[in-house]
């Protein structure tokens, strides 16, 4: 494993960074712990103070962060500003919300004589598994909420994420959160299981693939902590009737297309009703080969994974419809169509700037297929009827249903799935919950 920028725009090796010793990982561990005994017994108030700092310094560095991540992964410049300006509302709303949140929850005794309540606390330090993909999002929507809570964080980030992963270390440490609050670490794969086994670690948040997903909580598993896993997805985007064809369709490619189609609750799967089919993949075809990418994937490697992926799909009977030529890390826009069950690609996730499309006869048959994946994170309905989009919302096996918009993703709104998705949540009062002792204090008189 090795800490590097490989700018996938020219496929040159900007800089390196060396990992940490054993000793160093060690050091990070120890000053974690450390740091608990004190932030931990701060009020609410005082947390959150440093956590709201954050976040101005994050829009503060708006322009030098987005630099860092078109460079890391690609990410273009107006979208990287974006995502640090939607990492700095998370931090604003935790920061605003950390007392109310952690207000004593009174219980109505009906069990005798007295009183009762439920008393949130930290629980020590918990480490970060971050992804690529949205180096400044993932890290605030984990870190944020367990900041206010008291815990410490130890934060692993991706290895092409090394420059994104300091810039973040320099905010919190000018932002004033006092030394081992909050410490990034260089960590190879091995040096995770040591910090996972530390008793003074009490769990472990990671974003990533199910292979990284299965291994982190293995580990956990064996050491009793708990996890928290947001890994891949599959999400259906169920069109069943509109009053506006192209809006829906520039919704569709809107959906599949964010960060150039590297996002794990992209819509990848787009269901139509047979009446509306021919229409609606018209207008979705031109309209999603018109729209780019303009920027290439994460790395030349990903874009290699997916072209393997879509030639076996086509290999297996597919059709392909794609416009442009596959070079380096860039890789054209495509829709995918005759997708049968027995391809490979009707179970698989495609992380990337292609779609696959599908004709249903019927309500119940756009269902029946939304749920036949391994994955259960998000999901798109798009209808004119309200009962049926409920109805529908209630039968889709996914942690996240979405009706009539996509891009309504709030830091006040819980964020997980189902199946093969992961478990737990993130964002939101759910997401400050996870990391926390809920301790019952019951008074008899």
């Amino acid at each position: 494993m090795e800490y590097a920028v490989l700018d996938p725009r020219t496929g040159e090796t900007v800089s390196t960074f060396p990992l940490a010793t054993d000793e160093g990982i060690t050091r990070a561990v120890a000053a974690a712990a450390a740091a608990h005994r004190g932030w931990g017994r701060t009020s609410p108030a005082e947390r959150a103070a440093v956590v709201r700092r954050v976040g101005k310094l994050h829009l503060e560095r708006a322009e030098e962060l987005a630099r860092i991540i078109e460079r890391e992964m690609g990410k273009p410049r107006e979208e990287g500003v974006g995502e640090v300006e939607y990492a700095a509302s998370i931090y604003q709303y935790y920061a605003d919300n950390a007392e109310a949140f952690l207000a004593d929850e009174p219980i109505e005794v009906t069990s005798g004589e007295g009183t009762a309540l439920i008393r949130r606390a930290s629980v020590g330090t918990v480490l970060g598994i971050m992804p690529w993909n949205f180096p400044y999002y993932q890290v605030a929507r984990f870190a944020a909420p367990n900041l206010v809570t008291g815990n410490t964080v130890l934060l692993k980030h991706a290895p092409q994420c090394p420059e994104s992963a300091a810039a973040i270390q320099q905010i919190f440490d000018d932002a004033g959160a006092p030394e081992g609050v909050y410490v990034n670490v260089y960590a190879s794969n091995e040096q995770v299981e040591t910090i996972i086994a530390a008793p003074s670690v009490r769990g472990v948040s990671l974003t990533g693939s199910e292979r990284a997903g299965e291994a982190v909580a293995s580990v956990a598993g064996r050491h009793l902590k708990k996890v928290v896993l947001e890994l891949g997805g599959s999400d259906p985007f169920i069109v069943l009737s509109t009053d506006d064809l192209e809006a829906t369709a520039e919704a569709a490619v809107a959906a599949r297309m964010e960060n150039t189609g590297q996002a794990c609750n992209a819509a990848k799967r787009i269901i139509v009703l047979d009446p509306l089919y021919d229409a609606f993949v018209e207008a979705f075809r031109e309209k999603l080969l018109a729209a780019g990418p303009a920027a290439p994937l994460s790395s030349p490697r990903a874009a290699q994974n997916l072209g393997e992926q879509v030639d076996r799909a086509v290999s297996q009977g597919a059709r392909l419809a794609t416009a442009g030529e596959r070079k380096g890390a860039f890789f054209p826009a495509g829709v995918l169509t005759d997708v049968r069950p027995d391809n490979d690609v009707y179970r698989a996730e495609l992380f990337g700037p292609v779609a696959q499309v599908y004709r249903v006869t019927s309500e119940e048959e756009a269902v029946a297929l939304a749920n036949d994946t391994p994955y259960g994170l998000g999901s798109y309905v798009f209808t004119t009827d309200a009962e049926q989009a409920l109805r529908v919302a209630d039968a889709l096996d996914t942690g996240m249903v979405f009706i009539n918009g996509v891009g309504a993703e709030g830091p006040e709104l819980p964020f997980g799935g189902t199946k093969r998705s992961g478990f737990g949540r993130e964002l939101g009062r759910l997401g400050m919950d996870e990391f926390v002792n809920k301790k019952l204090i019951r008074r008899v008189r």
